[in-house]
């Protein structure tokens, strides 16, 4: 193996530990504020909003957070769950770009428009 394919494949490598920890730490993150939420809602004994409603927008649940509202607040950690793989993707692409792949940075980008566009419906 020739100098410049090792120093990709080591690239590659640390591309692959940054997506780990990526992973990695949007859970905990998520898993985080989502506690935080359940523990003030164990606190306060309500969620904050009026019985069987549950904040579904982004409006409503950054209004929400910064009134303290225990499901605003657990519903932006599943918000942050759902983030993860899509930054996880954006790391892909950049993976795909240094390995001068277009293919896949066109079929990885194609997937991320994909899920931006889903979170907006």
């Amino acid at each position: 193996m020739n100098n410049k394919n090792k120093q990709i494949a080591d690239e590659m490598n640390e591309i692959e530990l940054i997506i780990g920890k990526i992973l990695r730490i949007g859970v905990i993150i998520s898993a985080t504020i989502m506690i935080i939420g359940l523990l003030l809602f164990l606190v306060t004994g309500n969620s904050g909003y009026d019985q069987n409603y549950i904040p579904n927008n982004f409006k409503v649940i950054f209004k929400g957070i910064v009134q303290l509202k225990p499901y605003a607040i657990m519903m932006l950690g599943i918000f942050c769950l759902i983030l993860t793989p899509v930054l996880r993707v954006v790391v892909s692409i950049y993976s795909f770009y240094k390995e001068k792949d277009k293919l896949y940075v066109y079929i990885t980008s194609i997937v991320l428009i994909i899920l931006i566009f889903s979170l907006f419906i």
